[in-house]
């Protein structure tokens, strides 16, 4: 699973004009599911994104996380995410879930994060979308689960 999280001030989504879903602060997060995620990496990347202390505290530091902040987040499905461009000029996006296994996963990632007490709003899966964003910082996070899951960190 991969994600692009960004700290900011106000962000939403809109389909065909009409506004889907909005917060004001907290985080916008991209999620992209590929072929090889399971609940395991759904679940540790709901986690992750909810713990990451990316929001200042009295003195200045990103030393808050979502939690304690609280804030909201806008969660965005997004298969280019998953985008292979190590050939040509042309992504490939075999490695993105198809969406009989995306939506669950999709799914429950959105309900994990509410769960956690985060008020959630959301795009519409598979929809053609425009994202609209005031990155605070600006704070923009990549995450990838192969790759924190692999080396064993937390």
């Amino acid at each position: 699973m991969k994600a692009v999280l960004q700290r900011v001030k106000q962000a939403s989504v809109s389909i065909e004009g009409e506004t889907v879903g909005k917060i004001s602060s907290g985080i916008m997060l991209l999620l992209g599911v590929t072929e090889e995620d399971t609940e395991k990496e759904c679940d540790f990347l709901a986690e992750k994104a909810v713990n990451l202390r990316i929001f200042e505290d009295e003195a200045g530091k990103m030393n808050r996380s979502l939690l304690d902040a609280g804030g909201e987040m806008l969660v965005v499905s997004q298969f280019t995410l998953c985008a292979d461009c190590r050939r040509g000029r042309r992504p490939s996006f075999t490695r993105a879930a198809r969406p009989e296994k995306a939506i669950p996963l999709y799914e429950r990632f959105i309900g994990n994060i509410r769960e956690m007490g985060i008020p959630v709003s959301t795009g519409r899966f598979g929809a053609d979308m425009l994202v609209s964003i005031e990155n605070d910082g600006p704070v923009t996070i990549l995450l990838d689960t192969d790759e924190i899951m692999a080396r064993g960190e937390n």
